[in-house]
């Protein structure tokens, strides 16, 4: 690569705690910490994008320290050209609100905005975006057509007319993270589970055993509040690998009005139904396959609070997202005990009935950079997107922070070396990148997501019966989506 990266993964590991930190105090705090670009005039090639601190905090560097503003500049972007960060809180909901204030107030600077995959969609069809088919390269076009991972690209794209409205910056993916050590030590062989992910069936009696034998508290953490994070990405992976589906399978996710509604389908009950098992195998509704295995404070908990008991030893298996390997695979942590697959499944794609679900699978998530139509530099803004499509920016970020790169096969090409233990895992990442399931995102998936995980997190929690809580949810899909057609004259 050309550049020293001695301790780097040491630094990087703890930039990174640094940053989460930071962004979970920012978000609890809902505060907005806005950069002092806003007020009167800007330095000449100043570039303004918005960003949380674990983006403004590898943005620049003391002395000879690698950043991505090095990185952009290596890449060939102007030296006069600087970007600076307009941080924003965490809380993916609360950015989307402010960035909605600005380009609805036709505000700019921001001049590029960065915006997550599940909400980007509602943008580009509000008109609130600059077609980049119209702005960058040939070039760089044919590479974010060619190498890019699709799933992440499909979120950037006007669902109509598939004309490219955003850059994908980095995709994340959801991975279920488990204690071999553990596993191993109750009797069962986790040898092929890196290759081939368990049954549901298979994992929870291993995880059940592991916790029994084990001195720990918990089976399972995940996600499991009444918040975004529900239905687009853990419970989606998990009715997903039931072979179940919001609207009738991978076809349907970015076009709202005229999709059949299928949460009331017996594998999204069954799904529901397995994790109430999980929660409280006495539960009248509970499935006999399956252990009781997931303290019930699931249900109160995002990425952090589930990640704290397994990163602290005290639980078997978790789910999270890329981040969560090097926080607990460093040999500081579990080292070579942690094993990391995608999530186990319960119906084989070849047995669903919708396209595109069943098997094993992993949620989309990550962030795109939005072109404002509004911005008095786009000349420069067009140059700093063509630079982030460079590899060697890829790698700086994947390096410093963690976050995937776009064209995820430059994982495989790492070394531990240079991206800490993530490297152990390139097989199942690029596993995940093939299986990963976006949300459905179109302009009323804000409502219709609101509306998915309050009637999941009841059921869950086991104030509604699964069958009911989705027959409820169907019923209201339902409305949501004839309004849509109406609006659209269907």
């Amino acid at each position: 690569m050309g550049r020293d990266t001695a301790g780097r993964s040491d630094r990087s590991r703890l930039r990174r705690r640094s940053f989460l930190k930071a962004a979970s105090a920012t978000s609890a705090a809902g505060a907005v910490a806005i950069a002092g670009c806003l007020g009167g005039a800007r330095e000449p090639g100043t570039v303004v994008m918005t960003a949380a601190t674990d983006v403004e905090g590898i943005m620049y560097s003391d002395g000879d320290e690698p950043s991505v503003q090095q990185a952009l500049w290596d890449a060939g972007l102007d030296e006069d050209i600087h970007v600076e960060i307009q941080t924003v809180v965490s809380d993916s909901d609360q950015r989307m609100q402010g960035a909605q204030s600005a380009l609805q107030a036709g505000r700019a600077p921001p001049d590029i905005h960065m915006m997550d995959s599940g909400w980007t969609i509602p943008f580009i069809l509000r008109e609130q975006t600059t077609n980049l088919d119209e702005q960058l390269s040939d070039d760089v076009l044919e590479r974010i057509e060619n190498e890019y991972l699709q799933a992440i690209v499909e979120t950037a794209r006007h669902p109509e007319t598939d004309e490219l409205h955003a850059l994908p910056m980095f995709p994340d993916l959801g991975f279920m993270l488990y204690r071999q050590d553990l596993i191993e030590d109750a009797g069962h062989d986790t040898g092929d589970w890196a290759d081939e992910p368990p049954s549901w069936e298979e994992f929870s009696t291993a995880v059940s055993d592991a916790m029994a034998e084990g001195d720990v508290d918990y089976g399972f953490t995940t996600q499991a509040d009444a918040y975004e994070g529900l239905s687009c990405c853990s419970f989606n992976e998990v009715m997903t690998s039931w072979g179940g589906a919001y609207f009738g399978g991978a076809d349907n996710l970015f076009v709202a009005g005229d999709r059949p509604i299928t949460v009331d389908d017996d594998h999204v009950v069954d799904a529901i139904r397995m994790m109430r098992t999980f929660i409280d195998e006495d539960d009248p509704n509970a499935l006999e396959e399956y252990d009781e295995i997931c303290p019930s404070a699931i249900v109160q908990w995002s990425e952090q609070e589930s990640l704290g008991p397994f990163q602290g030893g005290n639980a078997v298996a978790h789910r999270n997202w890329t981040f969560a390997m090097a926080e607990t695979g460093s040999e500081e942590a579990f080292g070579e005990d942690l094993g990391v697959t995608t999530m186990p499944y319960a119906v084989s794609a070849d047995d669903a009935e919708f396209d595109g679900v069943g098997g094993t699978t992993s949620a989309l998530g990550g962030w795109n950079l939005v072109l404002s139509p509004y911005t008095d530099r786009r000349e420069e803004a067009v140059q700093v997107l063509e630079a982030f499509t460079d590899e060697e920016v890829m790698l700086t970020i994947l390096e410093l922070a963690g976050f995937l790169p776009p064209i995820t096969e430059l994982v495989t090409a790492a070394d531990e070396d240079e991206i800490g233990p993530m490297a152990r895992y390139t097989d199942q990442i690029e596993r995940a990148s093939e299986t990963a399931i976006p949300r459905p995102v179109t302009d009323v998936w804000p409502e219709q997501s609101a509306l998915i995980y309050q009637e999941v997190n009841a059921a869950f929690r086991g104030a509604k019966a699964p069958d009911e809580a989705m027959g409820d949810l169907a019923d209201r899909l339902e409305g949501s989506e004839r309004e849509v057609a109406a609006q659209n004259g269907d």
